[in-house]
């Protein structure tokens, strides 16, 4: 399936077709009657008024120029050889999609320190999952895809990201541009507007999300939805300490955040989960976050972690609350 649209359309359409064509297959199909208009909407010219910029950005990068990539971490990496005078053309554009969270990307010898060293949280999980040998995995919330690209690097047979913001879409896209044709793709949506109960695929990943969910049981079923019977989910989110049952709601912001409804207790997550339906849940790891592994950067010039946390106490955040401590869980849809 090429339409129209597609034919006719420049830089970001042209990245999507590949996609487009495994996602009518009849396992995805249901996913796939709504791509196409999502995109459409997405890409007008008025979605964002930094689109038309950040669409000239991708139109200059280099096409045809990438001599491979390297998937193994920590950087994300495109090997090849640019002059000096086209390196730093590049890193001027790349520097006009600033903020860069996710990372870290070594882009033809231009290094993107990223806000997030995101290969900390990878290696926290990799060896805890199902392998991803063949499978088609979806990250929700996959920001500009660095994990995404960290999971086709792991054995993934195709990596599918969502996420609705536009920025984060066109730092992925100008990746995947530089990089040349990979299985991999980010579409420009939340996930409720994908169809419920796909269960289509084989893992689904949720890391950083849940939080930010009104409704933390409602996220759960959606995950669920989108998996296989017997596929894995891989849940990665803030949690405090405490028993069952235990529930931190802020009353107003968590860590300068304003959208961070509730942070459960582990106990507390693992009972959620098998009210939901899941199966086999387990907690593999909890940490603190810290300024090694979130912190400002050239690439992220704005407030990180450490201005979010109280400087006489940093186990506390500015609001008096506990610091943030991640947790990452594994579960089997039935």
């Amino acid at each position: 399936m090429t339409s129209r649209v597609f034919q006719s359309r420049d830089v970001p359409f042209s990245l999507y077709e590949e996609v487009l064509e495994v996602l009518m297959r009849p396992r995805f199909s249901p996913l796939g009657h709504l791509v196409e208009g999502v995109l459409e909407s997405a890409f007008e010219a008025e979605a964002h008024g930094d689109w038309s910029r950040w669409c000239s950005v991708l139109k200059r990068l280099p096409e045809g120029l990438s001599e491979g990539v390297r998937l193994d971490g920590p950087a994300v990496t495109v090997k090849g050889a640019l002059d000096l005078d086209q390196r730093l053309a590049l890193e001027e554009d790349l520097r006009g999609l600033h903020p860069w969270r996710k990372g870290p990307y070594d882009l033809f010898d231009v290094f993107i320190d990223t806000e997030w060293r995101s290969d900390l949280k990878w290696d926290r999980l990799l060896g805890a999952i199902q392998p991803l040998q063949g499978r088609t995995v979806l990250d929700v919330g996959c920001g500009n895809g660095y994990h995404l690209w960290r999971m086709l690097g792991s054995g993934a047979a195709r990596a599918i990201g969502i996420d609705p913001t536009l920025l984060s879409v066109a730092q992925f896209l100008a990746v995947k541009r530089l990089a040349g044709r990979f299985p991999v793709d980010v579409l420009p949506m939340g996930i409720e507007a994908l169809p419920p109960q796909m269960r289509a695929f084989d893992t689904v990943f949720s890391m950083g999300i849940l939080y930010h969910r009104r409704s933390p049981m409602d996220h759960l079923l959606e995950l669920k939805g989108a998996l296989r019977a017997g596929g894995e989910l891989v849940l990665e989110t803030l949690v405090i300490e405490g028993g069952e049952g235990q529930v931190l709601v802020p009353e107003d912001r968590y860590a300068q955040m304003r959208n961070v409804w509730f942070i459960p207790s582990p106990l507390t997550l693992v009972g959620w989960l098998r009210r939901c339906g899941f199966k086999a849940v387990r907690l593999v790891d909890v940490s603190v976050t810290t300024p090694l592994e979130q912190r400002r950067t050239p690439w992220m010039q704005f407030q990180s972690l450490e201005d979010f946390l109280d400087p006489l106490d940093p186990q506390r955040t500015l609001e008096g609350l506990p610091s943030p401590r991640r947790a990452i869980f594994l579960a089997e849809s039935a």
